[in-house]
């Protein structure tokens, strides 16, 4: 076995492979980038090399600065982790040539598995089935069209050297080939610098299903069984789940035998993973075509170690050093059910664009160790933490396992809900609602899943406007209440002899200004109305710092985060975001509460620095008023016009009460 080994990655696979390493009293040696020099997968490994700036082609993809980092550390092996380098065939051979192991499959695999077109024809010769469709190296556009004539429409124009949903076009008739067919080749020419395509049959209704094969030195290969990878945006996974839902024995070992063949015929070394897409018909029949082949350790590996109990990585490593499979295909057994949910930093509601920024929050659910447990999380990533433009959108991967996939999804759902990130956009709650949505739930599953579900999973707000006031005020009154003196005169608690006093807040929430009343009872109980919502509104804090809160006739046991003045709020429902307006600095929008300007607090007018009829700029001071013997200024919130003054210097006003009318610039 290896003394030690570099890892010529970044990010939570980093993480991964050194956590295995660790545990088999393998050294490990880190490389990383400008960008990484605090990141979590340098601190993983017990040594590390710079190798350069922040962008990967200035640090990860120059193995040649990786091989010099091996050398003069002194691994004798190279783990390439997924994505970067790990299927590369220039940078396997230079690892043998260099005299090192490179942690995969032979360089021949690599290059055999790497071109759609001429891994299909091999698939073709050892008798996997292919989807019908043309791989030939004509790439003639008249000839590309009439063999997607032949095929019959839909059909999917594929980039051969593509991946990640790039260069792939879905062409619907005849007369839309042409365009379609000159838009993927320039798509496949940007990113691969390669324009030949492969064209097939589209399959209606299609399933994602990959194979996970193993295979040593010695001859032998078995398959892990199964991943569902269906659920997908761009082309890309979302959510993954293993076994595969509905899968029959027969179907498993007839997929799991051809994945074996797809494997021994390019003498496959290591971990990889074969996938089919699945054709379903009614009555629940089931066809499956080869697709490709991934000749890397997949993103989703962990949903196989959870149902098997094996740690896939230690896997890698003990056939990379030559030894033997260590187990045989009649030793490998199915245990319940786990997902995988992929945490990215993206924008669900604006095409999934991703997100960049700092992790101001992170908070994870309970998770245990690599073996079988409840709860798993994979992550490179800590509070505090950048998510940069550098490098891949995903910040973690959660992963659940259960007896049953029932028990596996709710299990999912909680820890998701246990999930706070604040800082950055992330897709947490879009996942949640897929779990939510009776399509998966009822495991009625293909790649458009999403798009079927759209309305029901984008744009969506599962607290409402009445419960994220609630929670941003109860954690403001919370603070107040500790930060107080004993002074009975210096408690913000509306307390009066007589009758009722009350506080006007304003929020913006999903891009609209919001108020609410926040009333004080005599007897120091307190009321809230709030979109269309009122009633008594009851706070208090847990020991473990939660905001218990009962109004409008719930219950609520609350994770608030206060950040750059917006409100975080966390439930078992749901989380949302909003952010309090300061109404001294904002004393009415005119825009939001058309054109009136209101007293932020009950208090004295000074004096007014305009007159009727003056023309003012943002941001320019407006009137002075007097409350908690303190002066506070109060400012235009956008160019306008002063209609009119609506008190005198001197007046008492209430808060709320209007001060001034501006009219807008025309």
């Amino acid at each position: 076995m290896f003394k030690k080994i570099l890892i010529a990655n970044r990010g939570e696979i980093a993480c991964r492979v050194a956590a295995t390493a660790r545990r088999m009293a393998i050294r490990t040696v880190a490389v990383y980038s400008d960008a990484d020099a605090n990141a979590n997968h340098v601190r993983a490994c017990d040594e590390s090399v710079h190798i350069g700036g922040s962008a990967p082609k200035d640090s990860y993809l120059r193995w040649e600065k990786i091989l010099e980092a091996a050398k003069a550390t002194g691994a004798e092996a190279i783990h390439p982790g997924y994505g970067f380098l790990s299927e590369n065939e220039e940078f396997a051979q230079a690892c043998a040539d260099a005299g090192l192991v490179f942690i995969g499959p032979p360089p021949s695999a690599i290059k055999d598995m790497g071109l759609k077109a001429e891994s299909k024809q091999l698939m073709e010769k050892a008798g996997v089935p292919l989807v019908p469709g043309y791989h030939g190296h004509d790439q003639d556009p008249a000839l590309l069209q009439r063999e997607a004539d032949r095929i019959g429409y839909p059909v999917l124009i594929k980039a051969s050297a593509g991946g990640g949903g790039k260069g792939m076009r879905a062409v619907e008739k005849s007369e839309d080939f042409a365009a379609a067919l000159a838009s993927c080749q320039r798509e496949a020419i940007n990113s691969f610098g390669d324009d030949a395509v492969l064209i097939e049959k589209y399959v209606q209704r299609p399933r994602h299903i990959e194979i996970q094969v193993f295979g040593d030195t010695h001859g032998d290969c078995v398959y892990l069984f199964e991943r569902d990878c269906s659920v997908q945006r761009r082309h890309q996974k979302v959510l993954e789940e293993a076994p595969a839902p509905g899968m029959t024995e027969a179907m498993r070992a007839e997929m799991g035998a051809a994945a074996v063949a797809a494997a021994k015929a390019v003498k496959y070394v290591g971990a990889g993973t074969v996938e089919f897409i699945v054709e379903q018909r009614d009555g629940g029949a089931m066809n499956f075509f080869f697709m490709e082949m991934n000749t890397r350790l997949q993103v989703e590996h962990p949903v196989t170690e959870a149902i098997t109990g094996l740690d896939l990585v230690e896997w890698q490593l003990r056939v990379a050093s030559g030894e033997p499979l260590p187990l045989k295909q009649s030793e490998l057994k199915i245990h319940g059910h786990a997902i995988e949910a992929r945490i990215c930093a993206e924008n669900p509601d604006n095409n999934f664009l991703p997100a960049t920024g700092t992790l101001q929050v992170y908070r994870k659910p309970q998770a245990t160790a690599f073996e079988r447990s409840a709860v798993r999380i994979d992550d490179g990533v800590r509070e505090g933490g950048e998510i940069s433009p550098f490098y891949d959108s995903m910040i973690a991967k959660l992963i659940v396992h259960g007896a049953t996939r029932d028990e596996a999804l709710a299990r999912l759902d909680t820890a998701l809900a246990q999930t706070h990130i604040v800082g950055v956009q992330t897709n947490v709650q879009f996942l949640r609602g897929i779990l939510a949505t009776e399509s998966f739930a009822k495991a009625n599953l293909d790649t458009a899943l999403i798009e079927r579900e759209r309305a029901v999973l984008f744009d969506r707000e599962p607290l409402g406007l009445p419960l994220a006031a609630a929670a941003s005020i109860a954690r403001t009154l919370i603070e107040e209440r500790a930060t107080s003196t004993q002074d009975p005169f210096a408690q913000r608690d509306g307390w009066r002899s007589l009758g009722t006093t009350a506080r006007i807040f304003a929020f913006e929430f999903r891009g609209e200004t919001q108020t609410a009343t926040l009333r004080y009872l005599h007897d120091g109980a307190l009321t809230l109305a709030v979109g269309g919502a009122s009633g008594p509104l009851v706070i208090g804090r847990l020991p473990s710092g939660q905001i218990e809160l009962s109004f409008n006739g719930a219950r609520h046991t609350l994770d608030v985060y206060e950040r750059q003045g917006a409100a975080h709020v966390f439930a078992d429902k749901g989380a949302t975001r909003i952010a309090a307006i300061d109404r001294l600095a904002h004393a009415g929008d005119t825009q939001a509460e058309g054109g009136r300007l209101t007293a932020p607090m009950p208090g004295k007018v000074v004096s007014f620095a305009v007159k009727a009829g003056d023309k003012v700029a943002k941001g320019q001071p407006l009137a002075v008023m007097e409350a908690m013997k303190m002066e506070h200024t109060i400012a235009a919130p956008a160019d306008g016009t002063v209609a009119e003054l609506m008190f005198a210097p001197g007046e008492q006003v209430a808060e709320g009460d209007e001060l001034l009318r501006m009219s807008a610039v025309a």
